[in-house]
Parts: structure tokens; sequence; C-alpha cells
């Protein structure tokens, strides 16, 4: 009995063995996002191990987080300056609107309003982008596409990532309960991500091709037309990605990194 608990395969030791990787990549996602505009990279690379992770896909965390930080940063860096700029516009809306406005009560109300919408809708393609940009291929406006209808078809799981973010960060950081702003201080923002994946991981199995699909087809974008041209068809990116054709991975190389 007790060698099969303190065997490295048991169930138990194997989540464990999760909070460790998630240890690793949370020095790795702050030291890699120092330079700022490199956070998107970054971001992408936690939530490609971190997805794996969910799906008990266990691999080699450093490696697997610099290969997804080489082969996304050009775009996962144009999604995140994108994602930086539009936020700074709603946040000076907002405060503009909200402390600063001195006009009619109605005027300002209804700004509110929509900034604070515009606000939810931000938050939601922000929960699925970066998880998007890991593990599939698609390009930029694509991308951006999916994540906004995927936020909203899977409105109570996107609603949940938001609550459940919103308040571990508010609990860390806004009202410094103790206990929480220390499994932050350890985990970071991997720990969020991990809790993400497991909540998206269903999710993104729906757009997941089967084996044979993914031999003969590949992995149309998601949402995508069906008269899109045959040279458009792109794979899921993981360990099965390597079964490309030379013509995919030439398509893959022109849509993304």
């Amino acid at each position: 009995m007790l060698s099969g608990f303190f065997n490295y395969d048991n169930p138990v030791w194997r989540f464990i063995g999760k909070f460790g990787d998630l240890i690793i990549l949370n020095l790795l996602w702050l030291v890699c996002s120092l330079p700022i505009f490199t956070i998107g990279a970054s971001t992408t690379a936690v939530y490609y191990v971190t997805l794996k992770l969910a799906r008990d896909d266990d691999g080699y965390t450093i490696r697997s987080f610099f290969k997804s930080f080489k082969e996304n940063f050009k775009q996962s860096t144009i999604i995140w300056l994108i994602l930086l700029l539009a936020g700074a516009i709603l946040g000076v809306d907002l405060y503009f609107f909200a402390r600063l406005f001195n006009g009619s009560s109605t005027v300002k109300t209804v700004m509110l309003t929509v900034f604070l919408a515009m606000a939810l809708i931000y938050a939601a393609v922000a929960m699925y982008i970066f998880p998007l940009q890991s593990r599939f291929y698609n390009p930029l406006k694509r991308t951006f596409f999916n994540a906004f209808f995927m936020s909203i078809r899977h409105l109570f799981r996107t609603i949940g990532m938001i609550v459940i973010d919103g308040v571990l960060i508010a609990a860390g950081f806004v009202f410094m309960i103790p206990p929480v702003l220390m499994i932050f201080m350890l985990f970071g923002f991997p720990l969020l991500a991990f809790i993400n994946s497991y909540i998206l991981s269903p999710v993104f199995n729906i757009y997941m091709p089967k084996e044979e699909r993914v031999e003969e087809e590949g992995l149309r974008p998601i949402f995508s037309d069906d008269s899109e041209p045959v040279s458009s068809i792109l794979m899921a990116k993981g360990d099965e990605a390597e079964t490309k054709t030379v013509d995919q991975k030439h398509t893959d190389d022109d849509r993304t990194n």
C-alpha cells in the first residue's frame, strides 16, 4: 500500500507535482515579462503549459514554455499591445465619466453603463485570447474573432472565470488577505491560468478534430466559413501538430509565428 502511495504515478502526487510546475512557471513568467512588451508571449507560453497540465499531458515544463514563447512571440506580442491600448482607452474613459464628468447625470449613467459593458466584453475576450493563441493556429483577426464568440457561446464558463479570477485578485491585492497574498507570491499568475485551463480544456476539446480528421483535413479555424480555401485549414497546436504536412507548415509560417 505504501509503495503505491509514494509512487509518482499516484494521482495525489501527480496533482502535487503540478503545483511544483506552477512555481517554475511563475518564475519564468516574471522574468520573461520584465520587458513589459513580452507579457503577451509569456502569458501564451504559460497557458500552453497549464492547458497541458489540465489534460494530464505531462512534459518538460521549461522546454514547453520556451517552445511556445518562441513560436508565438510575434503574434502574442501584437495581441498584447492591442489589448494594452484598448484597456488604456477604456480605463481613461471610465475614469473620466466616473470622476471628472460634470454634465448631466443621465448622460453620465448611460456612458458609464456603456463603458462598463465594453469592459466586461474586454475581460471576456482577454480570458480566451491567449489560451486560444497557445492552442490553435490562426491569423490575428481570426484569433480575436474566435475569442469573442467563444466567450459568448460559453457564457457561463466565461462568467465563472471572470468571477473566480476577480475574487482571487481582490482577496490578494485589494483586501490583502495574508493566505491568499502568500499563495499569489508563490504561484502568481500561473495559478489563475491553471484554474482557467481546467475550465477551458473541455471547451477546446469541442473544437479539436478526431485523429483521423487531423491526418486527413487538419483543423479548420474555429467559426470559419465552410467556403474558405483548403490552404487556410490549420492544425491545432501541441505535440500532435508534429504531423503537419509541409504545405500546412508553410501556411502556419505565413499566418502565425
